[in-house]
């Protein structure tokens, strides 16, 4: 059984507080947490829409590919010329205390000069560069995504824990700890005004007798 706190009225009134303000937290951390729930769930249905945008994107690549090895033999001299990719760029953002990523691709400069030329190439070389370039912006997102969806489950999981906390055990002790500490006040009010009520009595047998 748990230790009860002294039933005095410095108590009850902490205690009244205290119970007020884990009320308070639970609601907070509640309404925290149906937030960051209806953000994931929206994330997770972006996921699916970007995943299989890039299934179809990477078959139209493949496919450029071919036609573009077929009519223009194995292309390993310009596959080795494209150059190191730095366009990648990350920032954060914060959806209730929790950082959520942002993953963009710096497209300020022309990538296809870069390393290779048109005079060399054909049209199927340069729907797989279009496609594969599509595929690397769908691949940053779906990151993004996929990263900022970890973190809010996460973040759920720990608020869940926390308002859990709140509601099975600190609110219903505070709960017990201010009627504890009422019921013994209200039995000591009773007392006294009974204790009162037999020394008026006794005062008053006494005047009489004299």
């Amino acid at each position: 059984m748990a230790v009860q706190a002294v039933p005095t009225k410095g108590n009850l009134i902490a205690s009244k507080k205290s119970l007020s303000l884990a009320r308070t937290g639970y609601e907070l951390l509640d309404k925290k947490r149906n937030i960051l729930v209806r953000e994931m769930m929206t994330l997770i249905d972006k996921a699916t829409e970007i995943q299989s945008r890039i299934d179809l994107t990477y078959s139209k690549a493949y496919l450029a590919l071919q036609r573009a090895n077929i009519t223009m033999g194995y292309i390993d001299a310009i596959a080795k010329s494209v150059p190191e990719d730095n366009s990648l760029q990350l920032s954060y953002r914060s959806v209730m205390g929790v950082e959520i990523p942002i993953v963009t691709i710096d497209e300020s400069e022309n990538e296809r000069s870069l390393f290779y030329g048109l005079g060399v190439t054909n049209s199927a070389f340069d729907e797989a560069y279009v496609c594969f370039r599509e595929v690397k912006r769908l691949t940053a997102h779906l990151a993004e995504i996929e990263n900022s969806v970890y973190r809010l489950a996460d973040s759920i999981k720990k608020t869940q824990k926390r308002a859990n906390a709140l509601k099975n055990i600190m609110i219903p002790k505070f709960e017990e700890t201010v009627k504890f500490i009422s019921d013994a006040l209200e039995e000591k009010e009773r007392e006294e005004f009974s204790r009162l009520k037999v020394i008026k009595a006794q005062k008053s047998g006494a005047d009489t007798d004299l």
